[in-house]
């Protein structure tokens, strides 16, 4: 729930010290007030400390557990309130161990070794050994080409996920090698606990990824030019820093919109970090959620999100999904080789910006990228590694343009994709040339 000043237009930015203005506290105090006073008529125990669920951020909002339909009333018809509603949907929520089938269907359980891989197809060897995923040929989208220019040293990506495997030694002690040096990786987790009215319980969180789906994504935007045979990623020079928001990539329960708002929240705060990529979304939007990414935005963050990613016969109706669709977020889907269909699962519409190559139409092959541990290439699909691996391509400009804006940077993304002379209404700007993008060579 959020709430504000009474007498505020729904129009008006939040400020940066909402929680520390006196007024905006006293509205805060308010709106407890009246929640307390709703829930004691019937539960006379009730008291500040029952209601809360989590953690106070930076933002001018409160999430708690109300039990009762007027209180719900009260606070939609308060001039303090900015939005009431509910913050996750997990009825008959199932355990993290849950049956491979369901894991397969949230994005998590599928991150291992892909056996059959064949080089010279599915894969181009690098001069050190290092393994080049087909999609990454230049026909695409000049990576290989641009490499020349720029390899993303200076910038820094932080990827909102299900976080980075602690078993997987490319994002960890051997992230610098070979042809990848001096950058930093870092393993936050912001995902709270689980709780039962507002009373948490079970083990703190870690940064560890028990689903799959960050380890794969990390990898696809920034996993090292190495000398130990592994997938390497766009940006093999950006500094990373992965944060573990979830436990999957639907974004249903109350805690993972907690961990997503607080991950953007951080990012935000981090003078170091342009690019923030997030693979996950919900089909219902999230106003805390949406606070966030506003907050990350106004700190001048490019924000890539994927646009959505479902079953074949659902993929093309759905359109795309939150937050990909809010005007802050740089909305990315992926597409066949033959440059022209979408990918069989991905999500088009009018939101989307760009699209990334990352399904062969012969084969249904999907890009290389590391698995769970170990270093024979894993291969992801979906809008997802599309929007990975966007933004190691915009690690990469940025890396070649350090002293640019947002704008200028997506100016330059703009002008070097397939439709800058006319927007495609499901595809958007369509597939960026990074070659170009970087002046190493001319569309």
């Amino acid at each position: 729930m959020g709430y504000w000043p009474a007498g505020l237009q729904s129009s008006t930015a939040l400020p940066e010290d909402a929680r520390q203005s006196p007024e905006w506290q006293q509205a805060r105090a308010q709106v407890l007030a009246l929640i307390l006073a709703a829930e004691q008529k019937t539960h006379p125990d009730m008291t500040l400390e029952k209601l809360a669920v989590f953690e106070a951020n930076a933002l001018p909002v409160l999430t708690v557990t109300v039990r009762e339909l007027n209180t719900i009333k009260a606070l939609r018809a308060s001039a303090l309130v900015r939005y009431a509603e509910p913050m996750g949907y997990e009825p008959n929520r199932q355990p993290a161990n849950r049956p491979a089938a369901t894991l397969s269907s949230s994005g998590c359980g599928s991150n291992t070794a892909t056996a059959g891989l064949v080089a010279g197809s599915d894969y181009t060897v690098l001069s050190n050994g290092s393994k080049s995923s087909w999609n990454q040929q230049d026909v695409y989208h000049g990576i290989r080409a641009a490499w020349g220019q720029s390899t993303g040293r200076g910038s820094k990506v932080l990827i909102i996920d299900t976080g980075s495997s602690d078993t997987q030694e490319n994002l960890g002690t051997a992230f610098n090698q070979g042809l990848s040096t001096g950058r930093t990786v870092e393993h936050l987790v912001t995902l709270p606990r689980n709780t039962i009215f507002g009373i948490p319980y079970g083990d703190a969180e870690t940064p560890n990824d028990g689903c799959g789906h960050g380890t794969s994504m990390a990898g696809a935007c920034a996993a090292p030019r190495g000398i130990d045979g592994a997938s390497v990623g766009i940006a093999y020079n950006a500094s990373l820093i992965t944060v573990r928001a979830a436990e999957d990539v639907f974004l249903d329960a109350s805690r993972e919109v907690q961990g997503v708002t607080d991950a953007y929240l951080l990012a935000g705060n981090r003078a170091d970090v342009r690019i923030i990529s997030m693979s996950m979304g919900r089909l219902t939007s999230s106003s805390q959620m949406t606070d966030a990414i506003r907050y990350a935005y106004g700190k001048g963050k490019l924000i890539l999100c994927a646009a959505g990613t479902s079953f074949d016969w659902s993929a093309g109706v759905v359109g795309v999904i939150y937050p990909a669709s809010l005007p802050e977020a740089v909305a990315i889907t992926g597409v066949k080789d033959n440059l022209t269909t979408r990918c069989d699962e991905c999500h088009v519409g009018s939101d989307v910006e760009f699209t990334v190559v990352m399904q062969r139409s012969s084969n249904d092959q999907r890009p290389l990228t590391l698995a769970m541990s170990g270093d024979a290439p894993s291969t992801v699909g979906g809008s997802s590694v599309a929007t990975a691996s966007m933004a190691g391509m915009a690690a990469v400009v940025w890396s070649r343009y350090p002293t640019e804006t947002r704008a200028q940077i997506m100016s330059r993304l703009v002008a070097a994709s397939s439709n800058r002379t006319a927007r495609s209404n499901s595809f958007g700007w369509g597939r960026v040339n990074l070659a170009t993008a970087v002046g190493s060579l001319v569309n």
